[in-house]
């Protein structure tokens, strides 16, 4: 909507057959990212880069939507994408069942709560939009969509997505 990066910190950070790239390289590849103005991250991944990204984030966008809804989403989500043999990063398919229950349910449920506990204190001197509704959410989009407009910046073939991972 901005015509500004979006920086995918998940093609950053998982290599072919859902490799980490570890800890380093992947502060290493987000700096490199978010080091000019105008990104968009998906992610703070602050179990593994601490504040790099909200320190210098502008506005943090909290999506605390409803649990059942955000788990719903995520189940749904991931049967289309293993129904349709979506390739996400570097070659990648959602995994196998248990797999996907092990590494992206179980932690999503378990962030949603971690999140309600550390992110009112984590960010309390910051500007943060917490999103609790669908509704909430529109209303933000429509914001940004009438800042965007007001300020030409909402040029779509200006966007540009986070490549795949290129070794380092």
């Amino acid at each position: 909507m901005l015509g500004i990066r979006h920086v995918e910190i998940d093609a950053l950070h998982h290599g072919p057959n859902w490799k980490s790239c570890g800890v380093e390289a992947l502060r290493e590849r987000v700096l490199a990212a978010i080091e000019e103005d105008g990104w968009v991250a998906d992610s703070l991944y602050g179990h593994m880069l601490g504040s790099l990204v909200s320190d210098r984030a502008e506005t943090i966008v909290w999506l605390d939507l409803p649990v059942p809804l955000v788990m719903w989403r995520l189940l749904r989500r991931t049967y289309v994408r293993k129904r349709d043999g979506v390739v996400l990063w570097n070659g990648n398919v959602e995994p196998r069942w248990p797999e996907s229950f092990r590494y992206l349910f179980w932690p999503a449920l378990w962030r949603a709560f971690e999140n309600r506990r550390r992110c009112p204190r984590r960010f309390a001197q910051r500007q943060v939009h917490r999103l609790r509704s669908d509704a909430d959410v529109r209303a933000f989009l429509q914001s940004i969509q009438a800042t965007a407009t007001m300020s030409g910046s909402s040029s779509v073939s200006a966007r540009q997505k986070t490549p795949p991972l290129a070794e380092t």
